[in-house]
């Protein structure tokens, strides 16, 4: 089937010696850019980043709840993650007598562990240019409906040849649109738990004051496990299952960075806005980041003063008042700075 995923991508920062390479690349096409960034300091293979024969760097990045990037950090399926991005699970085992949105968590041993309802950690098995196959199915079609339907077509079959060991989930997605195609494999773990987080005073320090602001001070951070059946591959929660044992997973350095290291982020942006049209900005500038701002502002009014009230309501919407002040604050950063980067004038010439 053909429709949105989160999407995993490597991002490079603007570089004064490479600006033609900074930007959203996904770890297929590393290989062509493998030289510059080896030429900026990078002391992996392009291999190393991204292989489907052996564990690689993209064994240790995990979509974490379907929205968030976790990494592996452990042999035994641990895994790091935001404080924020397991919030929601800190505050569904939060009650008055165990207050571990204030207090924090940390779990004494396996058997402490919390299972998180729904949670999931998927993983990207492997991607491959289908775009040879899609083209094809649409050589001979007579109109846009023709088209459509024979895209779905051999989606459908793709994504069937993909996923015929039964464990593995796949998508189809569309790249400069609809004249490249990608198919991504997935493998999804259902059993996701609750290892250990910060108390909000550390994992939240700063509060919205602070959010989308560098330098940080904030230790967001939490800490889950992955478990799996015997045999490693996604179950059910249930309590005889095990930890899960990855691929790969990260090292801890200790002894940090200095100005100059080579830099990149790899996760899950699922995005880049970075090509829009002047129309489109335009359309973010005016019309829908002030509608979404206001919005957020009249609902945080609400719910912020309904939290002050009591413990019990400022348990239960915690983690909906931090989504929402999230959003609130990123999209009035972004319309002050496409204003001050004069973002709309730029597209326009």
């Amino acid at each position: 089937m053909m429709k949105r995923t989160a999407l995993l991508a490597l991002i490079l920062p603007l570089s004064l010696t490479l600006q033609a390479k900074e930007g959203m690349w996904l770890p297929t096409v590393l290989a062509s850019i493998e030289d510059d960034m080896q030429a900026m300091g990078l002391q992996l293979t392009a291999e190393d980043i991204y292989s489907v024969n052996q564990g690689s760097l993209k064994d240790a990045i995990v979509l974490f709840g379907g929205g968030c990037t976790a990494e592996v950090i452990s042999k035994e399926g641990l895994i790091l993650t935001n404080h924020h991005c397991g919030f929601g699970a800190i505050q569904s085992h939060s009650s008055l007598e165990h207050d571990h949105l204030k207090n924090g968590f940390w779990a004494g041993d396996r058997a402490a562990e919390l299972m998180n309802e729904g949670l999931t950690a998927t993983f990207v098995v492997r991607m491959e240019d289908v775009t040879s196959r899609m083209m094809e199915a649409i050589a001979g079609a007579s109109d846009e409906a023709a088209r459509e339907s024979a895209l779905a077509e051999v989606a459908e079959k793709l994504v069937a040849e993909a996923t015929a060991e039964g464990h593995l989930n796949a998508v189809i997605r569309a790249f400069n649109y609809g004249n490249s195609y990608l198919l991504i494999v997935t493998e999804t773990y259902r059993d996701v738990r609750l290892v250990g987080a910060p108390p909000s005073g550390i994992g939240k320090f700063g509060g919205d004051t602070d959010n989308w602001m560098w330098p940080r001070h904030t230790g967001d951070f939490s800490l889950f496990r992955i478990y799996a059946g015997p045999d490693n591959l996604p179950a059910d929660p249930a309590p005889t299952n095990v930890p899960f044992r990855p691929r790969h997973s990260l090292p801890i350095a200790l002894d940090g960075v200095k100005e100059g290291d080579f830099a990149m982020i790899f996760g899950f942006p699922g995005r880049t806005q970075r090509y829009l049209s002047s129309y489109e900005v335009r359309h973010i500038m005016e019309r829908q980041d002030p509608l979404r701002i206001r919005m957020r502002k009249a609902s945080l009014a609400v719910i912020d003063q309904a939290m002050r009230s009591d413990d019990r309501t400022r348990i239960q919407y915690a983690a909906k008042q931090s989504r929402i002040s999230n959003a609130y604050k990123k999209w009035i950063g972004e319309l002050r700075g496409l204003k001050e980067l004069d973002a709309l004038d730029q597209k326009r010439a």
